[in-house]
């Protein structure tokens, strides 16, 4: 019942390896993966999309290889994925580039645009169903391409920086909408900010020049910080305990 890592190692060309021989089990209902900028930490969640592969090493979620066409076929479906980056298709209303998702997954055409429905329903933009997607705001975007991780049913939900950008309000939202996909799926965000975090996860995973840092329950990180760091900053503390500075 986990995503697993088994000694992961991956580079782009000739350059240093980004990650190199990465083992890591995440089994927790909702995990936040901090880092900083270059981490490895958007490598880190391709490759469990299946999006990447690893130069070395294996990848699995329930037990399930993305090795394989066929295999890779149904691991995808159990896997959802929201990239940092999101490119609606051009000219489709909301609800059909969330259908188109679920088709790309394999879904029938009337499976996937039935399915649409509930999945705008569950990311509160049922009311923006027959809007241009290039008529949304970024927040209202990444919402759009959470309701596309939730069409085919996922199992894991894989979002890279899904607040990067948005305003004290946008991030409400996400919040609200996190809330309520933690009730039947399990969810790994990956960001380099620490806004709410006890409040939304329970694990943590801290990663850096493509090692892990930290990896432990929330309480655990927390009590890195500084004694004397006010509640508000204190996982901001016990992040800058773990990554080394640049100067």
């Amino acid at each position: 019942m986990s995503l697993q890592f088994t000694r992961c190692s991956f580079q782009y060309g000739r350059k240093v390896p980004v990650l190199d021989r990465l083992s890591l089990t995440i089994d927790h209902r909702a995990t936040v993966l901090l880092g900083p900028n270059g981490a490895g930490k958007s490598t880190m969640m391709g490759i469990a999309a299946s999006w990447l592969f690893p130069t070395r090493g294996s990848v699995t979620w329930r037990g399930r290889k993305p090795d394989t066409a066929r295999d890779r076929a149904a691991y995808r479906a159990a896997v959802g994925w929201l990239p940092q980056n999101i490119k609606p298709m051009p000219g489709l209303t909301v609800r059909e580039n969330v259908a188109y998702i679920g088709w790309l997954k394999g879904m029938t055409r009337r499976e996937a645009w039935d399915r649409s429905a509930p999945a705008l329903e569950r990311v509160k933009l049922a009311s923006l169903a027959d809007r241009k997607s290039h008529q949304l705001s970024g927040g209202q975007l990444r919402r759009m391409g959470i309701a596309g991780t939730l069409v085919h049913h996922s199992e894991l939900v894989l979002l890279d920086e899904p607040t990067a950008g948005l305003d004290p309000s946008q991030r409400k939202v996400f919040r609200q909408v996190l809330d309520d996909l933690l009730t039947d799926v399990h969810v790994v965000v990956s960001t380099h900010q620490t806004e709410d975090l006890d409040a939304v996860y329970d694990h943590v995973v801290v990663l850096d020049r493509g090692k892990v840092r930290f990896q432990g329950d929330t309480a655990g990180f927390l009590s890195l910080a500084h004694p004397g760091l006010p509640e508000s900053r204190r996982a901001e503390g016990a992040y800058t305990q773990l990554i080394e500075q640049e100067v």
